[in-house]
């Protein structure tokens, strides 16, 4: 049953919400979200800023590495000798080897030892160890060298090498070791002789020495 008019126009003389207060609560409740918002941009800016200053500081390090490393070969670098790519050192193997050969040839054997001094040096103040790794061309095995079943081998033997060589000059055994990568990861091409003779090489390259306790570890069941 619908009120009268008289009824109606009563229902509007009786107090109310005050509008003011309805405003006031929208207004704190946008205030609220506002706050809530910018506390989250705030928060998502800081750690956009800490992994900013994170890198920076990673990249300064590695900087200060390579310049470490740099002025640690500074003699055999100026020389030509040896060459330094990403913290990387390179030899190329006709320096060190004969072709299909892992006997250390003189040349390469009094560049070693040269380089025996500033690797511990730069190690010991790192804390460091050095990877030497072996290299070939993708050129199979001719019958003078088939004391060695393939290029795994021959990298292999010439990586083994260079690290006994560089312990007898006086590198700690504890901070280095030898890895063979045959004919895989080439830095030129195989297709022509010059691109082969860049392919035969070995790198040395310092790596971060393990954890304790990664070497402790023992995997689970």
């Amino acid at each position: 049953m619908m009120g009268t008019r008289e009824d109606i126009e009563a229902g509007f003389d009786e107090p109310g919400v005050p509008v003011w207060a309805v405003f006031g609560d929208l207004m704190a409740g946008l205030l609220g979200a506002f706050v809530l918002i910018l506390v989250c941009a705030l928060g998502m800016q800081m750690e956009l800023a800490s992994k900013l200053e994170t890198e920076v500081k990673q990249r300064q390090a590695e900087a200060k590495r390579l310049q470490t490393l740099e002025q640690a070969l500074a003699a055999p670098l100026a020389a030509g000798r040896v060459t330094l790519t990403n913290g990387r050192i390179g030899i190329s193997g006709n320096v060190l080897f004969a072709f299909n050969s892992a006997e250390l040839q003189p040349e390469g054997k009094q560049l070693l030892k040269s380089l025996a001094a500033p690797l511990t040096t730069y190690l010991k103040s790192r804390d460091e160890i050095l990877m030497v790794s072996g290299f070939t061309d993708d050129r199979q095995m001719r019958d003078n060298a088939r004391q060695f079943a393939d290029n795994w081998e021959l990298s292999a033997q010439r990586a083994l090498t260079v690290t006994r060589s560089l312990i007898e000059a006086g590198v700690p055994s504890s901070t280095i070791f030898a890895a063979a990568f045959g004919s895989e990861q080439p830095v030129a091409s195989n297709a022509d002789a010059d691109g082969r003779s860049k392919n035969r090489r070995v790198e040395m390259a310092p790596t971060p020495r393990p954890s304790s306790s990664s070497v402790s570890a023992k995997p689970r069941d």
